[in-house]
């Protein structure tokens, strides 16, 4: 029996954890594929083009939203960020599912595309904000002017909570990520992700017929 592939959006205000726990899942299952997206800022030390991001400028970015290759995009902090969209159709047909880190923009627009069937989004909301900018601190990939950008932009991605299929407090990292596992193969089981399971109700019609008196 065939299942279709599942597109997972897991979006959060920045130091709520997602980017850790969405690296827990892809350990968990390595069958899950994760949708790089693609920006037109710079690479950060130690990032890779086509494992981290796609880089590319701002007029190849441009094509390709005229051209609808990208599933979803949006402007952030004076940067494009985007999801290519030919590979994430792909693999939902093969039957692979797609990992998204993305914000509630990218969500809606995913959540409004011709894709929405296979949908499935989750939020991360932090414990606490003050909690949260502990996060932003300790991690010292940012300076004090991004920081405070940061926390700004959090309450705008926490007030779209409720546009999400579930919706998680990450108040312990190894409890979410076991709640996070459990949403996932569930929903993995939903009938719209199984078309094979109208033939098989068929032969046991079938059966079923053959078997009358």
């Amino acid at each position: 029996m065939t299942r279709r592939g599942l597109l997972i959006i897991v979006s959060s205000p920045s130091g709520a954890g997602k980017s850790t726990l969405t690296r827990r899942l892809m350990a968990w299952d390595d069958t899950l594929t994760f949708s790089v997206s693609a920006t037109t800022r710079p690479p950060r030390a130690g990032e890779v083009d086509g494992q981290h991001y796609h880089f590319v400028t701002e007029s190849e970015f441009r094509r390709l939203v005229d051209t609808r290759g990208m599933l979803e995009h949006a402007r952030v902090f004076g940067n494009y960020y985007g999801s290519p969209k030919a590979p994430v159709e792909a693999a939902i047909d093969q039957g692979r599912d797609v990992l998204f880190d993305i914000d509630w923009q990218g969500a809606q627009q995913v959540a409004n595309s011709d894709l929405k069937d296979s949908v499935l989004s989750i939020f991360i909301l932090p414990p606490s904000i003050t909690e949260l900018h502990r996060r932003l601190v300790s991690r010292g990939q940012d300076g004090p002017e991004i920081i405070a950008k940061r926390m700004q932009k959090s309450w705008d991605e926490i007030s779209h909570w409720d546009g999400y299929d579930y919706v998680l407090v990450n108040d312990d990292l190894d409890a979410t990520e076991a709640r996070l596992k459990t949403i996932i193969e569930a929903e993995r089981l939903r009938r719209a992700q199984q078309p094979g399971l109208l033939d098989i109700v068929r032969r046991l019609q079938s059966e079923f017929e053959e078997r009358a008196p």
